[in-house]
């Protein structure tokens, strides 16, 4: 199996994943980056698919890319391998932030921060429902919504906190099911 290959793995994984690039992201690395869907924090100053110059198809970026941004833009990016600044990556959703050289990180961080506040076992229920809806009409994904054997209904709010009770209180939510 070959290294880009290897990156694609797991295609199914039901826990957040969060991209801190700094510097460049570069044919299989900016593979990495486009197989998080969630979040990428860009103090990035290129991404590029260069596989083109070399004769290469880059293989998961053909696949990946043209649902990610524009069919045009893609196809663009793909057959010259011109480099993109993180502008323009945030531009096309690619970077959900761009910041200061060095600050990847620590922006990386502080969204996992966030995270991990939250509700574990509705981040399952989300990407799953996601995953499932990602190429149906609204009205077939509602369908999909209500049916059990998605989840996202029964694990809605994980336990207690279901009834909006730290809201009343005026306290921070005490997630269970870690």
């Amino acid at each position: 199996m070959s290294a880009v290959r290897r990156t694609q793995l797991p295609r199914n994984l039901d826990k957040p994943i969060i991209s801190a690039v700094n510097g460049i992201a570069c044919g299989g690395g900016f593979e990495i980056v486009l197989g998080n869907r969630h979040h990428r924090d860009g103090g990035a100053r290129a991404f590029a698919l260069p596989e083109i110059n070399v004769g290469v198809l880059a293989d998961a970026a053909t696949i990946k890319l043209r649902r990610r941004i524009p069919y045009h833009v893609a196809v663009e990016f793909l057959m010259t391998g011109r480099w993109m600044d993180a502008a323009e990556a945030k531009h096309w959703g690619m970077a959900n932030h761009v910041v200061p050289k060095g600050q990847s990180l620590a922006k990386a961080r502080e969204i996992a921060r966030q995270l991990a506040d939250g509700p574990p076992l509705l981040y399952p229920a989300i990407k799953q429902l996601l995953r499932h809806t990602e190429m149906v009409a609204e009205h077939e994904a509602f369908e999909l919504h209500d049916q059990p054997a998605c989840g996202a209904e029964g694990r809605s709010l994980g336990g207690p906190e279901r009834r909006c009770a730290a809201f009343s209180e005026k306290r921070k939510p005490m997630w269970k099911g870690r």
